[in-house]
């Protein structure tokens, strides 16, 4: 593309040059009109002096409104009088592409001005925020980070099916679909097909795709549509070598992170980019219990016993930041009634374990049961062998031992950035009560 990008203005001083972007604001003196100009990289002023060679420019400045686009046509001076980045650009012509209505439905600068639901039924506008623009900046770094991390590490991208025909986290939270007169299903995860490639040999594989639960929850964290990052690899043989990986994986992805953003996330959303330290700190679930029960007179609920639950997570963050002065911590050692049934376990115990950031769960890792016949006894006492008999095929032919996990893209995204909820995270929130825009 051809446009020049405001970042890139200082290389363009002297030249006459041809800019296009959202007017942002509009100052109509007495013998001088200025625009300020914006583009997803910075702003730029344009200046425009009142008088009879510039009648043409000063009417159309005068009819301009903010929020508008429009193209620039002229010389970028240096001038040390100029607040915004000591430069401006002094019109040849100003070619308006289309004009805003004189009143938008929303502050869009203030966010504080207008309820979440109000902005995400203009999230065209929200989106214009510096805040939003700087959260999908990062969230483009997060992802191409972890993308670059895992294909450095001989990873194979795949792309899985969304329209499956069993459930695929054994549960009863998914979107049933009318699929030619069957019944079929939006995936939950791509869990059984990251496992058929490990069958299949690709031995590491990840994919970057939408994830569908028919969670019936308006919680700060839970979307019924999220993007999920996953991660499936072979020959893994033990817990300890799964969560190193992750740790890793964090630990690469957080500094780019931080060296691209860090100091516009500081000013922006005031959140320091913490770059966690190896090993993150490790509990078992029965010993978690008995430290938040010594410690914060907490104990957990009848049904939630075996697992965990989100007052839990927070204190667990809470325990291991005062402890260790760390912001992560696996939690081990689940129920295994509270586990998928392709779980390995060793002992009755499932191989797997919760990450918890910031009080918040965003990965549920493990160990896959490869071996058929377990798999097969696993599977019938969740009741399950019918619905997923296709997938125990997989495992007939011989599949080397191997875990993996998933990453919730948007979560991460709102931990990082310690905003509110998912629904600001989010490109397009969808949840319970939210289909549109």
């Amino acid at each position: 593309m051809n446009k020049i990008y405001f970042k890139d203005l200082n290389e363009h001083i002297g030249k006459e040059i041809i800019i296009e972007g959202f007017v942002d604001s509009i100052r109509d003196l007495q013998y001088v009109q200025f625009i300020v100009i914006r583009d997803t990289t910075g702003k730029v002023q344009v200046t425009i002096e009142k008088n009879d060679t510039n009648k043409k420019l000063n009417k159309i400045v005068s009819e301009l409104t903010c929020e508008s686009t429009i193209k620039v046509i002229g010389t970028l001076y240096q001038n040390e009088k100029v607040k915004l980045n000591k430069m401006e650009l002094i019109p040849n012509d100003i070619i308006v592409t289309s004009k805003c209505a004189l009143e938008l439905p929303l502050n869009y600068k203030d966010m504080s001005s207008s309820s979440i639901d109000t902005r995400l039924n203009y999230r065209f506008l929200d989106l214009r925020n510096e805040k939003n623009l700087l959260m999908f900046k990062v969230q483009t770094c997060l992802i191409n980070s972890m993308r670059e991390y895992v294909i450095n590490n001989d990873f194979i991208e795949i792309h899985t099916p969304k329209i499956i025909s069993a459930a695929s986290e054994s549960g009863s939270e998914v979107f049933e679909l009318n699929y030619f007169n069957r019944k079929a299903y939006l995936a939950q995860s791509p869990q059984f097909y990251k496992q058929m490639a490990m069958c299949g040999g690709l031995e590491k594989v990840f994919e970057v795709a939408p994830a569908f639960r028919a969670e019936n929850s308006n919680s700060y964290r839970h979307a019924t549509e999220f993007t999920s990052f996953d991660i499936e690899m072979s020959y893994i043989e033990s817990l300890e070598e799964l969560m190193d990986f992750e740790e890793n994986l964090f630990i690469y992805s957080l500094t780019k992170i931080k060296e691209k953003y860090g100091n516009e996330i500081k000013n922006l959303f005031n959140v320091d980019v913490v770059i966690p330290t190896k090993p993150f700190p490790r509990i078992k679930l029965e010993e978690l219990y008995k430290i938040l029960e010594k410690e914060y007179n907490f104990k957990m609920n009848y049904e939630d016993v075996g697992d965990m639950n989100s007052e839990s997570e927070k204190l667990a963050y809470k325990y291991i930041k005062e402890q260790y002065g760390h912001e992560f911590v696996f939690i081990t050692d689940f129920s295994a009634k509270k586990r998928a049934f392709y779980h390995k376990r060793e002992n009755g115990v499932p191989q797997g374990a919760d990450l918890i950031w910031k009080g918040c769960e965003i990965t549920t890792l493990a160990l896959r049961e490869h071996r058929y016949e377990i798999l097969c006894n696993q599977a019938k006492e969740k009741g399950l062998s019918n619905d997923v008999k296709f997938y125990l095929e997989f495992f007939k032919y011989g599949c080397p031992p191997h875990g993996g996990f998933a990453l919730g893209v948007d979560r991460i995204t709102m931990l990082l950035l310690e905003t509110e909820s998912l629904k600001e995270t989010m490109f397009i929130f969808r949840g319970p009560n939210r289909i549109e825009p």
